[in-house]
């Protein structure tokens, strides 16, 4: 049989490279979620912090509005920002109340495609739903004191995926603890399906015959939130991160955070939302994609795949390609993609014998076993 797909790299291993232990693995699967201490370095994180810090106050060359005044202390718990400046004339702490969390800047800031891409947390996402990625979303949480948490609910039924290979990293920009708003996850309770909606927006396995409808989902009020009674089913864990921290968690795990109590520590975060490349999604379409010659929707499917970037290996589904540029499997070129994606080359089944028989997978062969 001739194989013409190439096993050799195309670039050499990174020195820096993180490779996910068994027990990690073992401990992702498990529990639903994983902290990798230390992941991203200290100057990045410095990075972050200035950028959150001038993004708080205007001062982004990119922040060309400016935000209406309005009654902070009312921000609910998905309350969200854009790109914009607060109003000029309030003082620095009176600014950065204006802001909770603004979602997507990984469209309109190389800094925040630079860090949905980066190459240690893809690393590590590679292990746990890869090899192929699909970086989907991006979203910054600023928390100042006094703002609220998000209560109970599961990342699938915002952002479905099928296969469903969702997983979140939460980068912490600072220490987050219980006083300024970490996250708790229901360890364990990735085992659970995702819950539909009563009502309004939201996906759910439907599929399964006695799943209850639920409401609520994210309201930090446990009486209003049907998944707090499913989330008091395992143990309830507060999720400390130092600074440099990313958080793994699974798209089905229950999580929250609570209120930040503090007067004087914000709780940054930068979040990323991944799934594997091999998965088809209708969540995220980006109009604006279509200046660069991509198609956001399938005119037929509704599938957004061609929305969002390529990170890692490689896709027989439609993908975006990163608009600043940040290194990523979306600019190789197919021939490079497919040496990159070399877990194809793999086992495939003995027809003749019914038995499971080893050989290399090759799609320009005229049989799927070698001709005796």
């Amino acid at each position: 049989m001739t194989t013409h797909l190439e096993t050799e790299k195309t670039a050499p291993e990174r020195a820096d490279r993180y490779r996910v232990s068994m027990e990690e693995y073992t401990r992702f699967r498990r529990d639903g979620f994983l902290v990798v201490q230390g992941l991203v370095g200290p100057e990045e994180i410095d990075e972050l912090r200035r950028h959150t810090e001038d993004l708080m106050q205007g001062r982004l060359p990119e922040q060309n509005r400016q935000m209406s005044e309005r009654d902070t202390s009312s921000d609910s718990a998905v309350s969200m920002q854009g790109l914009e400046a607060p109003p000029a004339h309030l003082s620095p702490e009176e600014k950065v109340q204006y802001y909770l969390r603004i979602h997507m800047l990984h469209r309109k800031l190389e800094l925040h495609e630079r860090y949905l891409l980066h190459p240690r947390v893809l690393d590590v996402l590679e292990a746990l739903i890869g090899p192929d990625l699909l970086a989907l979303q991006s979203m910054l949480f600023l928390k100042p004191p006094g703002k609220p948490g998000q209560g109970w609910h599961q990342d699938s039924y915002y952002i479905p995926t099928h296969p469903d290979t969702l997983c979140g990293a939460w980068i912490a920009i600072d220490d987050a603890d219980e006083r300024n708003g970490a996250m708790w996850m229901a360890k364990g309770s990735s085992a659970e399906p995702v819950y539909p909606p009563r009502e309004g927006y939201g996906y759910g396995d439907t599929h399964i015959s006695d799943i209850e409808s639920v409401s609520g989902v994210s309201d930090p009020d446990d009486e209003k939130n049907d998944l707090s009674r499913v989330a008091q089913g395992y143990d309830n864990i507060l999720v400390s991160a130092k600074a440099g921290d990313v958080v793994f968690f699974g798209g089905h795990i229950l999580h929250r955070s609570k209120r930040n109590w503090t007067t004087d520590r914000v709780r940054r975060s930068f979040v990323g939302h991944f799934c594997n490349a091999r998965s088809f999604t209708q969540w995220g379409a980006d109009p604006d994609i279509a200046q660069m010659g991509a198609e956001p929707v399938d005119p037929i499917t509704g599938m957004t795949n061609g929305s969002h970037i390529l990170a890692r290996g490689d896709t027989h589904l439609p993908f975006a390609r990163p608009r600043f540029g940040t290194p990523c499997a979306a600019l190789l070129s197919p021939d490079e993609r497919r040496r990159e994606s070399d877990h194809a080359v793999a086992m495939m089944a003995d027809m003749d014998s019914g038995l499971m028989g080893a050989a290399p997978a090759d799609p320009y062969a005229a049989h799927d076993h070698d001709d005796k």
